[in-house]
């Protein structure tokens, strides 16, 4: 058994969470909307077809904000095919993915459907095929009230009140040579600056996120975000970073230290960001979304070019493991962490594409092993991030070098004086026994230990065995003399749950 120690003290604190930070994904990719979210027939689909069952497990995921509707999608996507009487749209190839699209779920489906589950839309624009003309249009037609051509085709097709969308992403990737309409840092620097310009006339309180680099190995990384945010500093908020990690070969100490690459990822683009603001002479200061991160097995994926021209295919549907799980809630340790400048943060994606949420058509929808650190994380990490003081071993890995076998982060409650702790231990065999230090907080008394941990770490749940894993309740945590001490099963994602003592 490992032995390591954390220290909380309130008054140490790096910044509240913005809810935000717990956000996910829709793109017109595969099967994420088309027997996804949306599958008119299926027995729980309501009035516009999306499926009751798949809403319910939003909900429960606790995603306050959704990106749409695109992702690589976007980039080839003419907004204005998705509105209207649905027998009246047209099918498009959409080249992204190699797939058809109906356009039966367009802007004012998803915006609605969103807010039914009680989400925020964030909005992408495209900036591959098209630019500011098409950028500052979907703007009027969801966000002016009334009294124009795109607000009354708005109010025509059934929403009269404006639909008030308040985050938007200015393209997608358009670093990355893949994308349709891929564009030099200063290419899309300028067209991004001229994109927000004009939307900001239109709308004044929007925000708006510049495309940062696709990933931390992207030849153009660093250099990327220094130029686009050159020509667009004064006309954004944030500066996306996207980020996935998947197991190499038997790699799994690596795989396992995946948060240690993208805490290196969030500093490096925020000294960036600083050092453009330092030259720049600029008051305010750029803030990152991390709009797509996740697990994701990219080597298994054959490319887009080859794939075969299909209607909602299935399509990059990785069924993930407790391991997976466990990655996945370390990299939302990293967010927390870096609550400071990471606002939003977008797991993607929700249903079917690599997502925390699966379905068969006319079947039944379930919970990955994924879902849970994400929505526990979600629901009892909203408040204040604390700095804390950690001891732990290290253990030796091939990408990263010598990292800690522990990784937390803490949260403060500061209405109800709670405190959650979010610890992952990376060892695969041992315990780690973890004291925590509370005589900073007298008043705490310990309350619970849920774990996600299973002596097989592959174990993963399907149609069939939807529960095969499930966190577990452990032993209630106990405060002695201010300290507790609490047992951290051999490759886990645990929360921790400390509360003032009752009068």
């Amino acid at each position: 058994m490992h032995h390591a120690a954390l220290s909380i003290d309130p008054r140490l604190t790096v910044a509240e969470v913005d809810p935000r930070l717990f956000g996910s994904f829709v793109e017109h990719m595969g099967r994420c909307v088309y027997t996804g979210i949306h599958e008119p027939g299926h027995p729980t689909a309501g009035a516009e077809g999306f499926r009751d069952d798949v809403a319910e497990l939003v909900r429960e995921l606790g995603v306050p904000i959704l990106r749409y509707p695109g992702g690589n999608f976007v980039s080839g996507y003419t907004w204005e095919d998705g509105i209207g009487p649905r027998d009246q749209r047209p099918r498009r190839l959409d080249l992204a993915w190699r797939s058809i699209e109906t356009n039966q779920v367009g802007v004012d489906e998803f915006l609605r459907w969103t807010r039914a589950v009680g989400s925020e839309p964030m909005l992408a624009v495209n900036l591959g095929t098209r630019g500011v003309d098409a950028a500052r249009a979907l703007l009027e037609y969801c966000n002016h009230p009334s009294g124009t051509a795109w607000s009354d085709l708005r109010r025509a097709n059934g929403s009269a009140e404006p639909y008030g969308v308040r985050v938007w992403c200015l393209g997608n990737e358009m670093d990355g040579p893949w994308q349709i309409g891929h564009k030099t840092a200063t290419e899309y620097g300028r067209l991004a600056a001229e994109t927000a310009k004009a939307m900001r006339r239109v709308d004044p309180t929007v925000e708006l996120a510049a495309c940062g680099s696709s990933n931390r190995r992207m030849p153009t990384f660093g250099a990327w975000e220094a130029t686009v945010l050159a020509e667009t500093y004064d006309q954004v908020d944030y500066i996306s970073l996207h980020s996935y990690y998947e197991q190499h070969g038997g790699d799994r100490d690596s795989f396992l230290a995946s948060a240690v690459d993208l805490d290196r990822f969030i500093e490096e683009v925020v000294a960036t960001c600083d050092h453009v603001r330092a030259v720049g002479g600029h008051r305010k200061r750029i803030d990152l979304a991390v709009d797509e991160w996740n697990v994701w097995y990219q080597s298994r994926f054959p490319g887009e070019e080859n794939l075969d021209w299909a209607e909602a295919p299935r399509l990059i549907e990785d069924t993930y493991s407790v391991a997976d799980a466990v990655v996945v809630g370390n990299l939302l340790i990293s967010l927390l962490r870096h609550a400071d400048r990471v606002k939003i943060g977008c797991l993607a994606q929700l249903v079917n594409v690599i997502a925390p949420i699966r379905t068969e058509p006319g079947g039944p929808a379930w919970r990955q092993t994924i879902f849970y650190p994400f929505a526990l994380t979600s629901r009892h990490g909203r408040g204040t991030v604390l700095r804390t003081a950690v001891r732990a071993p290290a253990y030796e890995t091939a990408a990263y070098g010598r990292v800690p076998l522990l990784d937390t982060a803490t949260v403060l409650d500061e209405p109800s004086g709670a405190v959650t702790v979010f610890a992952v231990n990376r060892d695969q065999r041992e315990e780690v026994m973890l004291d925590v230090d509370l005589r900073a907080c007298p008043a705490l008394v310990g309350a619970g230990h849920v774990a996600v941990a299973d002596p097989d770490a592959g174990a993963v749940n399907t149609a069939e065995t939807p529960d095969r894993v499930v966190p577990h309740r452990r032993d209630d945590v106990k405060v002695t003399d201010g300290h507790a001490a609490v047992a951290l099963p051999p490759l886990s994602w645990n929360m921790l749950t400390f509360r003032p003592s009752p009068r």
